[in-house]
Formats: structure tokens, sequence, C-alpha cells
């Protein structure tokens, strides 16, 4: 099927005009040819290892292996078939051999020729379930093994050798017939008679191809492997229609998956196999037809799809960064967590609706298609922000550990929390605000770890604490999906939490603070609380003590935190775990009080300065509490020079 109407490959104007010509053997080996126009010319034998060949135009070329290297090739065939039927030869004399008695009359015994066929019979079956394999290879020895154990026992019948000689014909026809498949199987015999079929071809070794044109060529016997200097660049390389491409030495580039060559030389992915984690990486796909087709976690990061026809495709977490989407039809395809980036380009994309969760959920719009221009503006604002998207509630405490913990990884980055959207069913959406030039794959990679890891301890927790079953687990993660809560908890900057949910999340907002009615562990769990928090309490109050004493009646660093730590115990609204988590602040502050000068504790005060931010901002702002760190913190850090 013929690719969509889209831009042709890149032919750049050709300060080099080789069109047409009988190039046969030339050496162009090193030499600077960018846009160099080789279209219709016969290139076979041609030497272009090392070549810088950017935006060369090879439309129509003929590469490949000139006569005499066909001849040179026919014989090395010959000789090597040879040598093998010889060995065939000498192993089925000696079995013949065996089979006369010393005296040299023939004795014909069935067992030994059972032997044979059984063992041919081994054979032929290892090969053909598992291929040329290690493991079929394991398989084959053992049965020689025993082979030559049966023909030490006895005497062989010539026509165990003769059905064992039809067999191996046989099962070289088989083998041939399934490499000319591209049987994975098979695929360490197919790279020989690859890699034999290039010897004196076309080569292209560390060659610079980027943007190349190859539309319509002919490259049977081409060699694009690396060289010993330089990596062979197929950046963007146009593969139109090209013929004999799975004859070429591809080495470890895109083209080594027979699905990606076939889609790029056909451009038609409709109907065909998912391309889960395919490599499509700096694929030139222009005009590609991927109506409905599967692209989950695919990489296509720096790839061109102009005009490509992407409706109803699952892009689901695909690497689209520095991915030209230009004039590309995206219409009800899902864009569930895709990565993009700055240097995505996404002008002129034709596009009506989308959805942004699998299974056509969460359309945009919701009602209604995008104006022109509308799809571009929204995705490009986009680009700031990173979805966490939770199928089964959020464990909010887990939540918060793992944002923590990527902000310790990445703490030149400024991370926060820009909305929460309840979708129902369990359905949560944080989006956090990324700066436009983070890698967005990382850090939603980095969440994911950290917020399995903290899940993972906190069920254990939790299992140990209620003596929970499965299902009262995640119970207790639904029913903590307090947006109040969540606010409350978050260690970032103080940010203004939007939350977007639909019409079902109103019996949410009636039910605020249900999640806070979940028991775990009686009086005695809530005893052990309050006394940690005493001794909590001690331990900061002996930690402000070891600073100096105020300059008479001017209030300093110790004056700030004592006022500080008596609102937080006095406050009424925070629960004894949130006081808990404030007041282990101020332990730290009243620590880099200590010594202010060290640069090393400024970012220990900035964290804490947030914690503490974050633990008030759902509190009324006339709170007593609310007062005293909106007018404390300012002095406070202003204390240590910020």
């Amino acid at each position: 099927m013929p690719f969509l109407s889209s831009p042709p490959c890149s032919t750049a104007s050709s300060p080099l005009n080789f069109a047409a010509q009988r190039l046969r053997g030339r050496n162009f080996k090193g030499q600077d040819l960018t846009g160099a126009d080789f279209s219709g010319a016969d290139i076979r034998g041609a030497n272009f290892t090392n070549a810088v060949l950017r935006g060369a135009n090879f439309t129509g070329a003929k590469a490949g292996i000139q006569k005499r290297w066909v001849v040179g090739q026919f014989m090395v065939s010959f000789v090597l078939s040879g040598i093998l039927n010889f060995v065939a030869i000498v192993i089925n004399a000696f079995f013949i051999t065996s089979s006369l008695t010393p005296n040299g009359t023939e004795q014909f015994t069935p067992f030994p020729g059972l032997v044979i066929l059984f063992v041919n019979a081994v054979v032929i079956y290892a090969i053909a379930r598992q291929g040329l394999t290690t493991k079929a290879m394991g398989t084959i020895v053992v049965a020689l093994a025993g082979a030559v154990a049966g023909a030490l026992a006895g005497a062989v019948a010539g026509a165990g050798a003769g059905a064992g000689a039809v067999a191996i014909l046989l099962l070289s026809a088989y083998v041939a017939w399934r490499v000319s498949k591209e049987d994975e199987k098979f695929a360490l015999s197919r790279s020989i008679g690859v890699a034999m079929g290039a010897m004196g071809g076309t080569s292209f070794r560390g060659a610079d191809l980027t943007e190349a044109n190859f539309t319509e060529a002919i490259l049977n016997s081409t060699n694009f492997n690396h060289s010993k200097q330089k990596q062979t660049l197929l950046t963007r390389a146009c593969w139109k229609n090209t013929k004999k491409l799975n004859r070429a030495r591809v080495g470890d580039s895109i083209l080594s998956n027979p699905a990606v060559r076939q889609l790029l030389t056909n451009g038609n992915g409709i109907n065909q196999p998912p391309y889960l984690r395919a490599n499509l990486r700096e694929a030139n796909l222009n005009g590609a037809q991927l109506n409905g087709a599967n692209l989950k976690w695919a990489d296509l990061s720096g790839a061109t799809l102009q005009g490509a026809d992407l409706q109803h495709t699952n892009l689901t977490e695909i690497l689209a960064t520095a991915t030209d989407f230009t004039g590309a039809y995206l219409t009800g395809a899902c864009l569930e967590s895709w990565n993009i980036d700055t240097k995505t380009t996404l002008h002129d994309v034709n596009c009506e609706w989308v959805y942004l969760l699998q299974n056509e959920q969460e359309r945009r719009p919701s009602s209604g298609d995008f104006a022109p221009g509308e799809f571009t503006k929204l995705f490009q604002e986009a680009l700031s922000t990173v979805d966490l998207i939770f199928r089964n509630g959020v464990d909010w405490r887990a939540f918060v550990a793992a944002f923590k913990t990527v902000q310790v990884q990445n703490e030149e980055i400024e991370l926060s929390v820009q909305s929460i959207e309840n979708k129902g069913d369990g359905v949560v959406i944080v989006r956090v605000n990324v700066p436009l030039e983070a890698d967005k794959a990382q850090l939603h990679s980095q969440f994911n770890q950290s917020y399995e890891a903290e899940l993972k301890a906190l069920e254990a927790k939790y299992q140990a604490q209620l003596q929970a079953k499965d299902e009262q687990i995640t119970q207790h993660r639904q029913q903590s999906a307090d947006m109040k809560e969540i606010v409350t908890l978050l260690a970032s900057r103080p940010v203004t939490v939007e939350v977007k949910a639909t019409a079902e999340s109103k019996a949410m907002n009636d039910s605020t603070d249900k999640s806070r009615n979940i028991k775990v562990g009686g009086d005695m769990n809530l005893s052990n609380s309050v006394l940690n928090l005493g001794e909590l309490s001690g331990t900061v109050t002996n930690t402000i003590q070891q600073l100096p004493d105020p300059d008479g009646d001017r209030p300093n660093i110790k004056t700030f935190l004592t006022q500080l730590q008596t609102a937080i115990q006095a406050d009424t609204h925070l629960s004894t775990d949130d006081k808990a988590e404030a007041l282990e602040q101020v332990k730290v502050l009243a620590e880099a009080g200590k010594n202010p000068q060290d640069g090393t504790v400024h970012k220990a005060v900035k964290t804490a300065t947030k914690i503490l931010q974050g633990t008030v901002a759902a509190l009324p702002s006339t709170t007593a509490l609310v007062e005293a760190v909106t007018k404390l913190l300012p002095l406070i850090t202003k204390f240590f020079g910020f």
C-alpha cells in the first residue's frame, strides 16, 4: 500500500552530480558528498566507507556486487559445500565400515541403522522446532553422542546412512526456506548468509546518511554496518519502496527488525502486528499509514511523521521527543502519558478530538471538535507538565514520600503540583509542573519507581497494623483520596491546587474527611503517638536552646523558632502526624541555625520551609498557626541569607 500524500523525501540540491552514471567499484571512501545526486546510478561494488552523504539522493540507484564477485561467492559456496559433503561421506564410510565383521563379511543388524535414523529424526525435529540456536545445538550434540555409542555397539545398515543423506538434503531445503522467511529461530544462519552476500558489495560502513533518499533503490548485498572508526548514521533516511533491503547487512540499526523495515519501505502499518516497544528512533515515516496501529511504548524520538495517518492510533507512553508531527492526522488517537518536549513539532496537526486515557476514555474536547490550531496550542502548553496517572486510587503518604525522593534526585529542578483530577472509579491524575527543558520521561520513570517502592513498604505496614486483606488495603487507598489531605501532606512550595472533577465527584466532595475515619490501631497507637509527640517536642526544645540567646530585646533565630514551635503545639487543626512532621522541620531549622554560614545547610533549610508551608496550606487563613508561619518563615529565611 503506498504512502499517503506527503512531502517527498528530502533531496537537497546536488553540488556533485553522478546521476545515471556507471560507478561500479568506484572508491568514495571518506569523501564529503553532502547533497550529491546518485539517482539512477549503478553503484554496485562502490565504496562509501566513512563518507559524508547527508541529504544525498540515491533514488533508483542499483547497489550490490559486481559480476566477478558473484563468481567468487559461488566458488566459496561450492568449496564449503564440498567440505561439508566430504565430512558427511567420511562419517557415513566410518559407519558402513564398522558394519563389517573382522572376517570381512557383512553382518547387517537393525539396531545401529535405527540409531542413525533416530539421530536424523532428532536433528530434524530440534532444528525445525528450535531453529539453529544454542538450545537446538545441545539437543543435536546429545543425539550425536548416542549415535556414536550405537555405532560402536554393532553394525550399521547401509540403508540407515542412505536415509540420513536424504534427510539432510530435506533439512537443508527447510532451513533455506525458513531463512528466506526471516524466521528468528534461524537468525544466525541468515546473518551469516547476508554477511557473505555483502562481501564485495556496495559499502556504506561508517557513512553519514542523515536524510539520504533511497526511494526505489535496489539494495541487496549492501553493507550498512558500522566501521572501526565511525558509526553508520541513518537518521531520517528515506527507504520508500526500496527493493531487496532484506538482503542488505544492516547491523543493529532499526532496519534489523523485519516489521519495522517493512513499515519503512511500504509505509503500511494498518492491520499489522503491534509495534509495541518498537525502535523507530529517527525513522522517516512521512506519509505512513498507521491508522489504528498500536505503537504503545514505541521510541519515536527524532523521527519525522509529516502527513502521517495516526488516526485512532495507540500512542500511549511513546517517546516522541524532537519528533516532527507536522500535518499529521491524529483524530481519535490515544495520547496517554506520551512524552513530548519543546523540540516536538505539532504544526498544522489535523485533529478533531483525542483521548487522554486508553479504551477511549477522557475525550478532549469533552464535546465537539478542536478548532483549527487548538490541538497544537493545548499540547504545547502541556509541555511544562508531567501527568501521573493512578488507576486504583492513590496512597497519598506514598505519593508524598515518592515526591520528596524525586525532588532530592533532581534538586536543580523545581517541581510542584499543578492540579489533581479525580476521574472516578479509582482513577486519579496528578499533573506536576516541570521546567520546559526537563527530561519528562526520566522524571515520570523516577516517580513511578519511587512510588511503587514506597507503596510496597506502606502496604506491608498496613498489613501488620490492620491485619488486613488485600481488598482492605485497596479500600484504604481509595478512601484516602481526599483532596484536602494531599494538600496538607505535599512537600512542595505553596501552590494553588486546582481540582478538576467530573459530575460524579460531587459525592466525593460531600464526604470530605471520610478518609480520616479509618482506625489504625485503637487507643494504644493513639497514646503512643501522643507520647512520641511529647518526646519530639522535648528534643526540639533542647535543640533550640543550644542556639545563641537574643541580643537584648532584639529577637533572633532562637526567638523565631521558639514562637513557631509554640504555635505548632497549640494548633488544634493539625493531626498528630502533621504536628510531628512540622516539629521535625523546626528541629532541622534549629540544627541549621547553629552554623548558618555553612552553604551545605541551605538546601535543608529550603526543604524544611517548603514542608512547613505545605503543611499549613489547607488550614484557614485566619488560623493562628497560618499567621505564625506567614510571619515567621520570612524572618527565618532572611536569617539564613535567602
